[in-house]
């Protein structure tokens, strides 16, 4: 069954992909016309032109997005965004890892699905929760599983910056759901920094932001914090360099283990 979206133009959908295929199209609907002659000639300089503009504003957009993830330095940042900008960062934070990207929320406050993303033949949907303060529920994870049932999804994948309840995270354990909290969201988003800025095109630099979690942190088991329950991320004492297991709702939870 077909995702569901606002109604768009036929410009609408040329500006949702790369511009350079607009470009392209641009240059092959003028020759193709221009083959016609006669009256249709100076609609070849309208498929041209139409499609040139869907190309700048997708050149646009793409500029946007990647501004808004590489000067993306904290929570506080994140805060501040519109709900819009952080559906555009979230979608490009996925981008940048080598998934398709289709932004279905973009035009309104979507309650359900606000972004689609694909890679290696699997569907999967995306949810962006720019809550500040408030939880993310149980009855919103569950609401995203039906979905992706409904839609033939493989995954899912929630995203806020704060938190998730108990409940919450309860539900979406042994399923294909990923839940998102800040710190996640931000070493993604570090990470996509790290990696631009180490690339040839930038002679090498190191990466302007230090990551939270070492690159070996993805394959150790995070155990449970033993206040609360919830997952642990593996950090580091910025004075002495120690590394030691901290909650991941901190600073509501302030539950640490050893390493």
């Amino acid at each position: 069954m077909g995702m569901a979206r606002r109604k768009t133009g036929l410009l609408d959908e040329l500006a949702t992909l790369p511009w350079y295929v607009g470009v392209a199209l641009g240059i092959m609907a003028f020759v193709f016309v221009r083959q016609f002659g006669g009256l249709l000639a100076p609609l070849a300089w309208m498929f041209l032109a139409g499609c040139w503009l869907a190309a700048l504003v997708s050149f646009v957009g793409s500029q946007k997005r990647k501004q808004l993830l590489e000067t993306q330095t904290g929570f506080d940042t994140l805060a501040k965004m519109s709900w819009r900008e952080f559906e555009m960062l979230v979608g490009e934070a996925f981008r940048r890892r080598g998934y398709f990207v289709e932004e279905t929320g973009l035009g309104g406050k979507d309650g359900g699905i606000d972004l689609v993303v694909s890679k290696g033949g699997r569907k999967e949907l995306v949810q962006c929760k720019q809550w500040r303060t408030r939880q993310v529920r149980a009855s919103t994870v569950r609401e995203m599983w039906g979905l992706a049932h409904h839609h033939g999804a493989d995954a899912v994948h929630i995203v806020c910056i704060g938190d998730f309840t108990p409940d919450a995270a309860a539900f979406a354990r042994g399923k294909p759901i990923e839940l998102v909290r800040g710190e996640r969201l931000l070493e993604m988003v570090r990470a996509v920094q790290r990696e631009a800025n180490t690339s040839p095109a930038t002679g090498g630099r190191p990466a302007r932001i230090e990551p939270v979690l070492p690159k070996h942190a993805a394959s150790a088991a995070p155990p449970p914090c033993p206040t609360c329950g919830n997952d642990m991320l593996q950090k580091r004492n910025r004075s002495t360099g120690q590394q030691f297991w901290g909650c991941t709702t901190y600073p509501r939870c302030r539950g640490t283990r050893p390493r």
